[in-house]
């Protein structure tokens, strides 16, 4: 394969080696797979649910792997899971064909929080223990509910404090983990930020005077903003009430903080959320709408994100054989997103 690559915009000529990794030495007999256009390593979408339907429901094995080559169809490589009702199916998650699942194990909440049947609820004493346990069986990540916002009743209710919070970090970082927090009040973000989490998930009500602490921690912001863009209108048709006027005022204030937070320094990451999958694409299109410039928002969704996961960012010797191909600089058209002309995965051609 051969093209220009991104993000340094150099002409590159690479073969996949029987690992699946990336080798600039000749492999006799190889077929010539991508021969020009941009070329971006493997897309991750860092917030996006696997095999589920409507809420409280098990998780269905055979949507999963729908939602996952819809997915692969669209050039992402890697799924950061951030909470599931049971882990992914194994034929899903080893298949070579399909995005690598970052998972996080069950949603962590206090009682009444998520939806019965989805997360693990346990008390303020029981979280890091929990968290833990979580983090070990995912392979690395857990997911705490930082709020539960679904009425007017929930606007004011329990959160964990910031100190049950930070020794959950300790102790998750302790076995070599990682905190993600859905927090969506301003009170559940800042206890988050305070406590020192990885990632802030959605971040609605997130105020600009975290944005400093947030960068020199390295907490990353995943605004999800195609699921706020796809619940606009069922919000907008709510009964007149707080919560409506809440959400409203948050769907608004968003996206100028979406860009403030980029401007800070904190790492702000590509996820679209619920099903279906393969909307990559549009999630970097919210992301270049709200401020970032297309090269930011792309690498959100690419070198950026990987970087932040851990994985290798860049199309290099040796680095997995992830990525997509476009016959024009995504940066320069982004449109061109929605149409990769090619898609390899794990050394494994899937488009």
């Amino acid at each position: 394969m051969r093209g220009i690559a991104l993000p340094e915009a150099e002409p590159v000529e690479f073969w996949v080696d029987g690992d699946g990794r990336l080798t600039r030495s000749r492999v006799p007999g190889a077929a010539t797979v991508v021969d020009g256009g941009w070329l971006v390593p493997g897309l991750v979408d860092a917030h996006a649910h696997l095999g589920i339907s409507e809420p409280g429901r098990p998780l269905d094995p055979g949507l999963a792997r729908r939602h996952a080559r819809e997915h692969a169809a669209a050039g992402v490589a890697v799924v950061r899971i951030p909470g599931a009702p049971s882990p992914l199916p194994v034929p899903v998650a080893a298949d070579p064909g399909l995005p690598r699942a970052i998972e996080s194990g069950r949603w962590l909440a206090l009682p009444g929080h998520s939806f019965q049947g989805w997360a693990r609820h346990v008390t303020a004493a029981e979280l890091p223990d929990a968290a833990v346990a979580e983090c070990l069986a995912s392979g690395g990540w857990c997911k705490i509910y930082g709020d539960w916002t679904v009425s007017d009743e929930t606007m004011d209710g329990p959160l964990f404090s910031a100190k049950t919070l930070a020794e959950t970090v300790r102790r998750v970082r302790a076995v070599g983990g990682r905190v993600a927090v859905h927090a969506q009040r301003e009170e559940a973000c800042r206890k988050a930020v305070a406590a020192g989490v990885d990632s802030i998930e959605h971040g609605l009500w997130l105020e600009p005077d975290l944005l400093d602490t947030m960068a020199r921690n390295g907490t990353a912001l995943v605004p999800t903003l195609t699921v706020w863009a796809d619940r606009l209108d069922q919000v907008r048709a709510m009964p007149p009430g707080r919560l409506r006027n809440w959400l409203l005022a948050g769907f608004n204030r968003l996206p100028k903080l979406v860009a403030a937070a980029h401007e800070a320094g904190v790492p702000v990451l590509a996820g679209t959320d619920l099903p279906p999958g393969g909307r990559i694409a549009r999630e970097i299109q919210h992301l270049i709408d709200a401020g970032l410039s297309p090269h930011a928002a792309l690498g959100a969704a690419s070198w950026a994100a990987r970087r932040f996961l851990g994985l290798e960012p860049t199309l290099a010797e040796g680095a997995p054989a992830d990525l997509v191909a476009y016959p024009e600089d995504p940066r320069r058209n982004p449109a061109v997103l929605t149409r990769p002309a090619r898609v390899i995965i794990r050394g494994q051609v899937v488009r």
